[in-house]
């Protein structure tokens, strides 16, 4: 969950180390640092942000041609200078960054009990082994025998100050190489590469690099020699700058109709849907038994709304789990059997531990993800990409409802491929208005942000829904919480009254999401029990909706749709701007809250 940069080449200035490593704050850290060697060595390691570390940075300018820089967000040790990385050895001559956990840092620490230890990281370790190690050995030959002690996860960047190289081991963590005329940049993210060049290797796993400033060698963790090939790639185009917006957040609720836009110019062409990557035969597909949904967090709500769509539409059972249960489960599961797995990153942990699980039984796997290149989409059988392009706000939108969106798509090629041909002409017809539905909800963010301001003052939120919108209640509680730091907990409305109504009081706020759908009566009840106890009445309608609107206290209105199945498109939109507001008006950290990460890839 930290963000690694590296270069090495034809001299550079310090800015350009860091401009590299700005383009990963979106990850989510609490430290950060940086090493650089050229005709002077430069070591800084600070507890906070990275505009911190360039106010304590005296020269940007600085010239050097082997540099590293680190995000921390911290797993072992508190976050403090000391445990940001780059870490170093005992004679300060290997500078090492890393992202993974070592599980067995422990009793190999114990092992190195004559070196100095400064941190209590994990990451420490492995630059106090590798000066071990490189006493009898090279550097390179030490890095090679790296896996033969280390358990975990782990992607290494690090260089010694003898040497004009730079090294990279790979295993469980993502490492991107990007190649440019005079020299290579490393990162752990490609959109931190694609700015500066489209040439890129992503390292496979169990995979070690070494670069000099002109060339890349790289072998396998059996010390076999790997054929090197450098791909163009493209991500898709928005612009990573924030723009006119004061926050990346903001900025990306509002690239959402664009989104959908993309998706239906690229899968949808006219009445046929489209999926070139998905890789299945008709004939497996036509005769499926079940499907699974993997997910966490947001992709998880987004696979909830999935597993209604596709049992109203395919007419099979579908189950759904969090990853992070689910790679631990016995559950039945074999070759007639499809799996989804749902990551923003594609490199969720707990997901592609849930993908290798499911493929190790004979299902098949279908990806749904964000980031070309990442390890979810090399592992899948079929992919679905999501094309909504970098996400930098930690807090997820724009993925969320593209998830959905080509969740809505596949269900509806499985429902054509199985015979269910009735009604989805109509509904691939309403799909095609959702953008210009989505620019009428986001135009009524100037009511929505004196709703908030209005709202703000409540300690505590609850989120209802039903049907294929009790995602959408869960959806918008997660938000709420991530970023303003509010208790917030969604729930199916009709379980109200088993627990949840004990909260509601006139210090309490409930979001209800109550459109004139087939629940639409069952809402009105609920709606009408909260305000018999004084609780605070936020309502998502309809339009015209003369029922609820003298109930609630405020109300967002959404427009009117034939297919109430698509509504989590619409309604997820209002729920992450009166997010964003609430968060805004108390101060809160909106593009990294907390402790959060943007991508989970650590256990």
């Amino acid at each position: 969950m930290c963000g690694i940069a590296g270069y090495i080449g034809k001299e550079k200035s310090l800015e350009f180390l860091l401009e590299i490593l700005r383009r990963l704050e979106y990850r989510g850290y609490d430290s950060c640092g940086v090493a650089v060697k050229g005709k002077k060595f430069y070591l800084k390691k600070i507890k906070g942000k990275i505009k911190d570390l360039e106010k304590k940075t005296k020269n940007r300018q600085l010239k050097f041609r082997i540099g590293i820089a680190h995000t921390r967000w911290a797993t072992h040790g508190e976050p403090t200078s000391s445990n940001a990385h780059p870490h170093f050895d005992c004679n300060k001559e290997i500078f090492l960054v890393h992202n993974g956990i070592i599980e067995n840092y422990i009793e190999i620490k114990r092992k190195l009990a004559t070196h100095k230890f400064r941190s209590f990281t994990d990451t420490e370790v492995i630059v106090h082994l590798l000066e071990e190690l490189a006493r009898k050995k090279n550097l390179a030959q030490a890095a090679l025998c790296l896996p033969k002690y280390l358990k975990g996860s782990y992607a290494l960047c690090f260089f010694s100050r003898r040497e004009e190289r730079l090294i990279l081991v790979k295993k469980d963590s993502p490492l991107c190489i990007g190649k440019l005329k005079e020299g290579f940049i490393v990162a752990s993210d490609l959109p931190a590469i694609i700015p500066f060049t489209k040439q890129i290797l992503i390292l496979e796993d169990e995979e070690v690099g070494f670069l000099d400033g002109e060339r890349l060698e790289v072998v396998d963790f059996k010390r076999r020699k790997k054929r090197v090939n450098f791909k163009k790639m493209e991500l898709v185009q928005f612009k990573t700058e924030k723009e006119k917006y004061p926050h990346y957040m903001l900025k990306e609720i509002f690239e959402q109709p664009q989104v959908i836009r993309n998706l239906l110019s690229f899968y949808l062409k006219e009445e046929k849907i489209v999926l070139k990557d998905l890789n299945f035969s008709k004939k497996f597909l036509s005769s499926l038994k079940r499907i699974f949904i993997f997910g966490c967090g947001t992709a998880f709500h987004a696979g909830l709304v999935g597993k209604y769509f596709l049992e109203k539409y395919c007419h099979l059972p579908v189950e759904i789990d969090v990853s992070s249960e689910a790679r631990y489960r016995k559950f039945p599961i074999g070759e007639d059997d499809l799996v989804i797995a749902i990551s923003q990153s594609g490199e969720t942990a707990d997901t592609l531990a849930s993908v290798r699980e499911a493929k190790r039984r004979r299902a098949k796997v279908l990806g749904i993800c964000n980031v070309l290149g990442s390890r979810l989409t090399k592992e899948v059988d079929g992919l679905i990409y999501t094309l909504a392009g970098p996400e930098i706000g930690v807090a997820s939108t724009k993925a969320y409802t593209a998830q959905i969106f080509c969740l809505y798509l596949f269900s509806l090629y499985l429902a054509y491929l199985r015979g269910e041909k009735n009604r989805l002409s109509l509904i691939k017809k309403e799909l095609r208005r959702i953008p210009d539905y989505m620019e009428k909800v986001l135009r009524k963010s100037g009511k929505i942000e004196k709703i908030a301001e209005k709202f703000s003052k409540y300690g505590c939120f609850l989120f209802l829904g039903r049907g294929i919108n009790y995602p959408s209640a869960l959806e918008g509680a997660l938000k709420l919480k991530e970023i303003s730091y509010i208790p917030a907990e969604g729930y199916p409305a009709g379980e109200m009254k088993h627990g949840p109504i004990a909260l509601i009081d006139e210090y309490r706020a409930v979001v209800c999401i109550a459109l004139r759908d087939s629940l639409y009566q069952k809402m009105v009840s609920n709606i009408c029990e909260i305000k018999a106890r004084k609780g605070k009445v936020l309502g998502i309608i309809s339009e015209n909706d003369i029922q609820i609107s003298p109930l609630v206290d405020e109300k967002i209105t959404m427009p009117s749709l034939n297919n109430f199945d698509l509504s989590p498109l619409l309604v997820a939109l209002p729920l992450q701007l009166f997010a964003y507001f609430v968060a805004r008006n108390l101060g809160c950290e909106i593009d990294q809250p907390r402790n959060l990460a943007k991508s989970v890839t650590v256990e």
